[in-house]
Order: structure tokens, then sequence, then C-alpha cells
């Protein structure tokens, strides 16, 4: 577990007047960045903006991109209303996801700010050579354009077009940009940072410094936002195009993404872990309990690799997770609360059922549609590896009361939710056990990563560029199911599988333009749930107007002073 922490956080934050850029710690952009330390505490900085400031979980990228899927219902309790609202396509109020905006350019300043710095600093008395400083200038480098490029990609893909804050002294009433304009910026500095980030052995790189950008995700990240791009002009807007113009006016094609997955694929380095299952810390309950707690993992013989990279001290090694939110633990006392820890553990966990082993309590958000569990080829081991059911006692959930929450299906994720047992001292966190941590609030204990790259993606990425379903094969093969010809159902369907509730999902809907089309999700499948003890049905309506984008911020348009216009829809 390795939490990024900036010393420097106050160097620049948002407040109601779009940026603040005013002094709270002491240093300022004159007195700082004179040092290989101060450029490493900035660069966690613009890390740590992934972890959003203010307490609404819906700016939670991960947590609404699921509850927008069809895969999952709103669920929660009879108050847990944004949840439902989030699912039911509406939004009844001015800013729910405004911290989503917020931090989006609390970050991009700060990496405006490093870029910039970087360029004229100088650190010779850091480095033994001007070649070291030089790497170690372009590392820095190369990581903040790919980091500013990641968040204005996380907020674009529910917004649509952004303003582009492309340096520090970008006036703080630019206009939104279109939505060619925006991703031609997010592109440019995912390219950046191809060119500039080293091509590193990711099994080289220790545990304590696994979390970074590298050349490799970059050249994943160019990929998805490509595909996401054209896929959105081409199915949702009707324009169809395929090539990504830049703001230079240069372009990137299909071709140009190709060839730079398929040098990802070839010499990265990265490859899938042997079992689906093992990359789901589910999968190390009785290692760590050093008995049986989980019935169901003990007969699959599972061993989790862990989440650190291929160096976990924890696990038998990852070389497939890329890129992740390293989650740690929280405390209500600190800066941003509980906001450090995978708060989509908590909510997506059962609701109103406590001391269950291994599966812990939570909110009950976010249950699973029966349709899509229904559909699932009971021979692929990511079906059970993916979904938890609940009255079974190899699950541990034989005890399971249920008519505690709404649209209960019976059915959750178990990829992302809470986990705990009895080490003879009360029940904890499977977290709080594996780092001997004291604070076992069951809000605050789940400091498992999520996961936003794996090199599975990278696989089915290259086969639905290529239209070669030899990439898709060996993720299916991994699954324990048989090759298959390429075609782009049979693509749209294992990248379902393969990455259910990983908060992708969502976005392949709207990029494939299969969200305007009942034939091809769940949305209005009418299913059996049970709300609070009542039997219903359940089925959301689409609203294909607001074109598969969220609403703007209320407060940020009223701030603009009619700069910014509320996206279609909303």
């Amino acid at each position: 577990m390795v939490l990024i922490t900036p010393l420097v956080i106050g160097l620049t934050s948002c407040n109601d007047e779009f940026l603040d850029t005013s002094n709270k710690f002491g240093s300022n952009t004159d007195t700082f960045y004179k040092t290989k330390a101060d450029f490493d505490a900035a660069l966690g900085g613009v890390y740590y903006s992934l972890y959003l400031e203010g307490g609404n979980v819906f700016g939670e990228e991960h947590i609404t991109s699921m509850l927008l899927s069809d895969l999952m219902l709103g669920g929660g309790g009879p108050d847990d209303q944004g949840a439902k609202n989030v699912d039911a396509f509406t939004d009844p109020n001015d800013d729910t996801y405004r911290d989503l905006w917020r931090e989006t350019y609390n970050g991009i300043f700060r990496a405006n700010n490093v870029i910039e710095k970087i360029v004229e600093a100088d650190l010779s008395e850091d480095f033994s050579s001007a070649a070291e400083q030089e790497s170690y200038k372009n590392q820095v480098l190369g990581e903040m354009y790919f980091m500013r490029g990641f968040l204005l990609f996380r907020a674009a893909k529910f917004f649509g077009g952004m303003p582009l804050m492309v340096s520090s002294t970008t006036p703080i009433d630019v206009p939104r940009a279109s939505f060619t304009e925006t991703f031609g910026q997010i592109a440019s500095d995912f390219q950046q940072g191809i060119e500039l980030l080293p091509e590193i052995d990711p099994a080289a790189i220790p545990a304590e410094d696994y979390g970074h950008a590298n050349h490799w995700i970059a050249q994943a990240y160019l990929a998805r936002v490509y595909l996401f791009y054209t896929g959105y002009m081409t199915n949702i807007e009707e324009q169809s195009t395929d090539a990504l113009t830049l703001p230079d006016g240069g372009t990137i094609t299909r071709q140009d993404v190709i060839d730079e997955l398929t040098d990802c694929v070839q010499n990265s380095g990265y490859a899938l872990v042997s079992d689906f299952r093992n990359l789901w810390p589910y999968s190390y309950m009785n290692q760590q309990a050093g008995s049986v707690v989980y019935p169901w993992a003990d007969t699959e013989n599972l061993s989790w690799a862990g989440q650190d990279g291929f160096g976990s001290t924890i696990g038998t090694g990852n070389s497939e997770v890329m890129f992740s939110l390293r989650y740690s633990f929280a405390d209500w006392s600190w800066v941003k609360g509980q906001r450090t820890t995978n708060r989509a553990c908590l909510f997506f966990a059962l609701r109103g059922n406590s001391g269950l082993t291994p599966f812990g309590e939570g909110w009950g958000w976010g249950p699973v549609h029966t349709s899509f569990f229904n559909s699932w080829d009971n021979a692929d081991e990511r079906k059970l590896g993916s979904v938890l059911q609940v009255g079974l006692a190899a699950e541990g959930t034989d005890g399971y009361q249920g008519d505690k929450g709404d649209h209960e299906t019976g059915l959750f994720n178990k990829k992302y939710i809470h986990l705990e047992y009895d080490g003879g001292s009360g029940m904890q966190g499977l977290f709080n056990h594996i780092y001997s941590w004291p604070n076992t609030d069951m809000q605050l204990r789940h400091a498992q990563d999520f996961y936003y790259m794996r090199f599975a993606d990278v696989l089915l990425m290259l086969s639905e560029l290529t239209e070669d379903a030899t990439y898709m094969n060996q993720v299916r093969n991994r699954a324990g199911l048989a090759d298959i010809a390429y075609s782009p159902e049979a693509l749209k369907q294992e990248r379902m599988y393969e990455l259910a509730f990983e908060g992708l999902r969502w976005f392949d809907l709207v990029r494939w333009g299969d969200v305007n089309n009942a034939s091809m999700n769940y949305f209005d499948n009418e299913i059996d749930v049970r709300n609070s003890g009542s039997a219903t049905t359940y089925s959301v309506t689409y609203r294909p107007e607001t074109k598969g984008l969220v609403s703007i911020p209320e407060s940020e348009i009223r701030l603009s002073d009619g700069l910014y216009e509320q996206n279609p829809g909303w």
C-alpha cells in the first residue's frame, strides 16, 4: 500500500472564484520548486488530486459510472435517493458532480505549475551529472503531461467539452471548448507522456515506488481516449470519424494507436495474471487469516496477486494492473476525511448485514442486474469471480438477511466490496489485518486500490482496433473459455464480462451508441426486485437527449456568469 501524500497540497486549490492560488502553507510558486525534493512533493500534489476534496460520493468516477451502467441497479435504503437518481438518469440537485469538476482543475493547475517550473529549474546540486538531471526532468514532465490529460479525460467522459487550462496563466474565464478540442488536448498530453517517459521494465519498479505513470500506461490511455472520442463522435454525434485532431493541427489515426498498443503488448513486460480471480483481494482472505474463512476461495485454490505491482510484498506479485487509484485508510480528522479510502467497497457492500464473513456490511448500493447475471455462461470463471450470491454457505452468505434495502436482487459485485473477518480480537477489515491499522471504523478501512487500467483491457482494445481475435482470446482462455472468431458483438460481450464493475461499461455503451439501443443493454429489462420488504419490479429508461453526459454543476454555471451552458437534457 502506497498513499501518495503531498507536502504542498496548499499551493493551489479551487474555491467559489474558480481558482484560489493564495498561499496557505508558507510556500508559493516563487519560493518553491527549487530542489528535487520540492518537485517530488509537487508530483505528489498532482496525484493527490485523484482523491476528491468534497464529500459528495457522486464525484467518484468509479462509483457513478457503475451506477450509470446497465449492470447495476441503484439500490441502497429508502433514503438513498441520490444513488437511485443517478441510476435513473435524473438529477434534481444543483451540484451532484461538483467535486469532480473542481478537483479536476485543482490537479490541472498544479500540473501546469510543475510543467512550467521544471523546465527552468536548476537542479544540478541534486544530481551527479547533467544527463541525470535531464532524465529526471523528462520523467517529471512526462508524468505531469500524462496526469493533466488523465484528469481532463476523467472529467470530459462525464461532462463533454471542458474549459482548457493549458498553462498557469490561462484566464479563468475561458469558455468550454468543443468536444473535439477537449479530446484533442487530452490526446496531445498523452502523446507527450509517451514521448517523454522512458520504456521502463515494470517488473523492476520497487513496491515503494509503484503507482506513478509510465510510458506503457500513456500508450494504453491514448488508445482508450481514441476509442472513446471516435466512437462518441460517430455514434452519438453522428459525425463519423476515425481520426483525432490535435491542438497543433496534427492527427492521431487508428493505425497510430494500433502501433502504440502493439508496442505495449509486445515490449512492456505487463502480462495477464494466471487466474482472473486472483486479481481481487477476496482471494487473500484465507492466507491472511491463517485458516479457512472463505470456503469458496479455498475450494478454488485462490491466491491474491496483490496490488503493489510485480514486487508486491502482499500476494504473489501483480503483472497485470498497470495504473490504479492508490487507496489507503482514512480518518474523519484528515483534510480529505473519508476520501482516501475506497468508498466503493463500502457503498456497494451488503446492507444491514453485520457479522458475516468474509463479506462485511455496507450501504447496499448497486445490486447486480439479474438479466446480466443469467446471461453469463456458467463455464466462465469470471462469473462467480465477479458476482456474489447471497444465501450460500460457500460464499459465507448463508446467514444473509434480505429486505434491508431497495432494488434487492440477491446479487452483489464481488470485485469492490467490504471484506472482513474476526482474527481473535473482534471483526476487523481485511486491510486492518494486513497493515495492522488500528482504526477499525467500517467506513474508513477499505485500502483496496481501484484498478484504472489492466493489461486485459490493452489486449481487448487491440482486438477491437485490429479486428483480430488473437488478443481477445488470450483473455477468454485465461477464464477457461475456448477461442472464438472476432466480431464486434463478441468483442462487446468479452469487454462486458471481463471488465464488469470496473467503471468502464457505461462509457463503452456510450461510445458504441448501444446506450440508445435497447437490444444492446439491460436498462429496460424488467426484473423482479424487493424494495425494503416489498416485492416489485425494476427497469429504467435511458434519456437519449442527454447524449451520455451528466449535468454541469449549476454553481459553476452561475459563477461563469453565463459563459458555460448546461449540457443537453439537463
